[in-house]
Order: structure tokens, then C-alpha cells, then sequence
């Protein structure tokens, strides 16, 4: 298996990008029961080169040119290998006490990497928090807004306390370029608040502050109550 994944990733340049199949091209190729007996690994894995692969689409292709960059490297590899292998499950500290605390400090190289202010570390004592992990993109969007709408009611609550939290998630109102992924939308709808979509700056796709400010003040005129923003995405 091991020379099969170094051989993929030497000559995945010379693999169509994306499958000639159609849908539904897997269903008569396999059975309709899970089978009743272990079989021969030889089995699985000729099941996979046969049945599997004709159906990927190959991310990892340098002629890959959609949706985001999803590129891994050997050094990746070998560390999944590493991690399946302990399999640590870490959602506290004490089911996995090494995975939490290399967690924290990595996304304290990341911080620093991307210049965010101290408060923003794990490593400052001062710090409410740090970052953590997600397992993907629009996972750390939808975590983003539910963590500002969480401060948002926390806010509201503390300023007119006879107000409930469907009362307050109804004004609540976030924003986003026009060109945001879709997963802002997304975390907008899950979370049930207002998404505004501004335009976006046409250089760099970014939202423009003066544009920002005016949205900012139109909704507050209308008794909305603005929390978030995601400046790119």
C-alpha cells in the first residue's frame, strides 16, 4: 500500500482531474449486502483500485484548480499514519493530555505566524482563550459565528435583561462580502441570524471598510444589532 501511495502521488499529474463516471456508476459494482465473511485484503484493495479510484477526484493534482487548495505532503502522510496508529481522541485534556497541549501550542505558532494580537493566545495568561482545531473550513466558519453570536446574547442580556435570546437572535445581523464562501451562508442559516452580503472590492474580493461602516450604521438606524464579520473568506 505504501509503494501504491507513493506511486499515485509521483504520476498524479498524468490522471484526469476529474472522473468520467456518472451517477449511480457504483451501485452495480459492488454488493447490495455488506458481505457476511472477512475477505482477503488483496480482495478490498483491488475492489479500491477497480471500483474506488475510477470514481476520485484527484485534489491533489497539480491540474486541480477548484473549490480551495487541498494539498498534503509524505511528511503529512507518515504523521497520519502516526496519529491512527495512537489514535488519540483529544475533547479534554485528560483523554488525551499530549494531543490538547500540542494542539495549543501549534495554533500558538499559527497566531504568531499570522500576526494576531496576544490576547488571541493560549499562551497568554491573560488570554479569555486561544484557538483550536476544526476538521474543516465551514466548520470553523459556523463555530466563528455561533462563538460571536454566544458574546452578542451575553452583551444584549447584561444591557436590557428582560429580553430573550429569541428576541435578541431575531435583530442579530452579521456580514460578508458577495463573494464569501459558501459556507458563510451556511453558518448564517444554521444559526438562524441575518446575513448582509456587502459589495466586495473588486482588487482582492475583500469587503471595503467605508462600505462596512455604512452598512454598520443603516442597520443599527434600524434597530438591528450587528456582531459579526468575516472580512474574507
Amino acid at each position: 500500500m505504501v509503494d501504491f501511495i507513493a506511486d499515485y502521488l509521483t504520476n498524479i499529474r498524468t490522471r484526469r482531474v476529474f472522473p468520467s463516471v456518472k451517477p449511480g456508476y457504483m451501485r452495480p459494482l459492488i454488493p447490495d449486502e455488506a458481505p457476511q465473511q472477512p475477505q482477503p485484503f488483496q480482495d478490498i484493495f483491488d475492489d479500491f483500485q477497480n471500483v474506488v479510484l475510477p470514481g476520485i477526484t484527484h485534489w491533489q493534482s497539480p491540474h486541480m484548480h477548484a473549490y480551495f487548495p487541498a494539498l498534503n505532503s509524505y511528511p503529512s502522510l507518515l504523521g497520519d499514519m502516526l496519529a491512527d496508529a495512537v489514535n488519540c481522541l483529544g475533547f479534554t485534556w485528560a483523554s488525551s493530555p499530549a494531543c490538547t497541549e500540542l494542539e495549543t501550542i501549534v495554533m500558538d505558532w499559527l497566531g504568531k505566524m499570522i500576526g494576531l494580537p496576544a490576547t488571541f493566545l493560549h499562551a497568554n495568561k491573560d488570554s479569555p482563550g486561544g484557538g483550536v482545531i476544526q476538521t474543516t473550513a465551514s466548520e470553523a466558519t459556523f463555530v466563528a459565528l455561533m462563538a460571536g453570536r454566544t458574546e452578542a446574547f451575553r452583551r444584549c442580556k447584561a444591557s436590557h435583561p428582560s429580553l430573550t435570546q429569541p428576541q435578541i437572535n431575531a435583530k442579530l445581523v452579521a456580514y460578508c462580502s458577495d463573494q464569501a464562501h459558501s459556507s458563510v451562508e451556511k453558518a448564517g442559516l444554521i444559526g438562524l441570524v441575518q446575513m448582509h452580503y456587502l459589495e466586495s472590492n473588486p482588487t482582492d474580493l475583500s469587503i471595503d471598510g467605508t462600505t462596512l461602516a455604512e452598512a454598520l450604521q443603516r442597520d443599527k438606524d434600524s434597530g438591528l444589532i450587528p456582531f459579526w464579520v468575516i472580512i474574507k473568506s
